[in-house]
């Protein structure tokens, strides 16, 4: 009898199915917000004006398609905004679900 194993969930670029991150250093809303990426090329820093304030992000990369999937906050500049720093954000339409 085969043993059947089920690996982590995952995210991939939705171009090319590279890994990109783990599901559970993730968390859900209008975009995914990860506590670490991977297989992914970092862009050029530069300040965004976005929703929920200025920031400097850089824009993120798949490593292997160069698909632009989302950004990482590299400074936030309003107080209630300083827990994004270091994180990734990975747009909902750019990744796919692998091992669900």
């Amino acid at each position: 009898m085969a043993e059947f194993v089920v690996g982590p969930r995952l995210y991939s670029c939705w171009n090319c199915r590279n890994h990109v991150s783990l599901h559970d250093d993730g968390k859900n809303g209008r975009a995914f917000l990860f506590s670490h990426a991977m297989n992914v090329v970092l862009g050029t820093k530069e300040d965004r004006n976005l929703l929920t304030g200025l920031h400097t992000v850089a824009d993120i990369y798949c490593g292997d398609c160069r698909e632009i999937l989302g950004w990482k906050y590299e400074r936030a500049y309003e107080a209630s905004q300083k827990y994004k720093e270091g994180k990734f954000i990975l747009e909902k339409c750019k990744i796919v679900k692998e091992n669900w």
